[in-house]
């Protein structure tokens, strides 16, 4: 039980509370060791505990002699869920109608606010990681080992900000730092990542053979918007009409570039859309929202942390290109959404004491290399940077990776675990581009 309140005088008799559910997943072993590890989540939005499941196989070989710990951050899964009301039931048309999601969310809002754990200006990243000290208070533990994704990352280098002697190892998975503007900068590394995306194919043989106008068809898709289109609808066949605009296209490369593997459809539906086929790039444009309900995003905590943590200056130049597409949605609804208060020193990147081992993705869409590779310098000499080529948003799930956390976690030597070897991960290809496949010649009169 934590107050909600996080000012002063918080936790008096009376006021709010919010119950912080977390999971302790017991280590195999009898006799333990004493420094658990804590998992958190990216989005930010997502719950930690929803997430257990897919993230446990990583954990295996640690789970033998640590326990593992999965926070609901505050606003998210059973700790005072966030949640708007899900799309999947709309229309095919109305789930793409970007002023529908901007009235969808203002709608929300609303109903956020009249919630008795609905004072959205306490569910802040500096909040939350005061609530996962708690949690470390109460499970007995006087150090743990933090491994973030993503957002998760941004919350990890904020636990050790505030609370550095209670921290052991930290490792960080597409690093997300405290004062990295979203969605601003995301523009940039989107079109960065699709850039390079095109790049690769013109330097791919049978990828130009296939798409040699693979460029200058993207330009003109974004030229013809906005455009009418009969697609059928990929969740439940039906045909729809639907209007293909520069926010459509944004987000139908976005989700995509997250994962080199998706990213290999782009040339394919690309070029299928330059032909008035929009089938495949509509279907792509729903990858980010799509998936089971326990791991997407709680959207009440998500514009918390976004809106007070984000918001651009209203003195800075607004974005121009993908950047600008991506910032409207935001930009409207934090001018009405309550911010809470930032620490003067949450952007400020710590320096670390305590081995750091950091890893990006070359392919990375939303947190590149350059990215990691600022933190790291900051965090200093006992922080180490590991990117991975051809790798996109997150690595951990990526073959050796899961060996390479359990010997930097399990080393008892700061030196022995920041000497880890890597090598396993210096040459990932990129996926090859995706091509249908094509009917074969019959097989009729072929058995006798």
């Amino acid at each position: 039980m934590r107050p909600c309140d996080a000012g002063p005088g918080s936790g008096a008799a009376g006021g709010t509370t919010v119950t912080v559910h977390y999971v302790v997943v017991p280590a195999a072993a009898r006799h333990k060791r004493a420094d658990p590890i804590f998992f958190f989540a990216g989005g930010p939005g997502q719950s930690a505990i929803a997430l257990a499941g897919s993230v446990l196989p990583l954990f295996q070989r640690l789970n033998n002699r640590r326990d593992l710990v999965f926070i609901d951050q505050r606003g998210t899964g059973r700790s005072a869920p966030l949640a708007c009301d899900a799309e999947d039931e709309l229309p095919l048309a109305q789930r793409f109608d970007a002023e529908r999601g901007r009235q969808r969310l203002a709608a929300c809002l609303a109903s956020l606010r009249k919630l008795p754990h609905g004072d959205l200006r306490q569910y802040t990243t500096s909040i939350a990681m005061a609530d996962a000290d708690a949690v470390r208070a109460a499970l007995g533990a006087s150090q743990i080992n933090l491994v973030g994704g993503s957002y998760g990352t941004r919350a990890a280098l904020d636990y050790l900000r505030q609370f550095p002697s209670h921290v052991r190892r930290i490792v960080l998975d597409g690093v997300a730092p405290p004062d990295m503007v979203l969605p601003a900068s995301m523009g940039q590394d989107v079109e960065a990542a699709l850039a390079r995306l095109f790049t690769d194919c013109e330097q791919e043989p049978s990828c130009q053979a296939r798409h040699p106008r693979l460029r200058a068809h993207w330009q003109g898709l974004l030229s013809a918007a906005p455009r009418p289109a009969s697609v059928v609808d990929p969740l439940d066949g039906r045909p729809a009409t639907v209007r293909i605009d520069v926010d459509l296209l944004a987000n139908a490369v976005r989700g995509p570039l997250y994962a080199p593997g998706l990213a290999a459809a782009l040339p394919f539906a690309i070029d299928e859309a330059a032909a008035g086929r929009y089938g495949a790039l509509v279907g792509l444009a729903g990858v980010l929202g799509g998936g089971p309900r326990t791991t997407r995003l709680f959207e009440g905590l998500h514009f918390s942390v976004v809106c007070a943590e984000d918001a651009p200056d209203a003195a800075a130049p607004p974005p121009s290109g993908l950047g600008a597409v991506y910032l409207r949605p935001y930009a409207a609804l934090c001018r009405d959404w309550p911010r809470g208060s930032v620490p003067p020193a949450f952007r400020d990147l710590p320096t670390s004491q305590v081995p750091v081992l950091a890893f990006s993705g070359t392919l990375d869409p939303v947190t590149p290399p350059r990215h990691g590779e600022r933190v790291v310098k900051a965090l200093g000499p006992r922080a180490r940077h590991v990117v991975v080529p051809n790798a996109g948003h997150g690595v951990m799930a990526i073959g050796c990776t899961r060996e390479l956390l359990y010997r930097f976690i399990d080393a008892d030597d700061e030196a022995q675990a920041l000497a880890v070897d890597a090598g396993c991960l210096a040459h990932l290809p990129r996926p090859p581009a995706f091509e249908p496949p094509r009917p074969g010649p019959s097989l009729a009169g072929a058995v006798r």
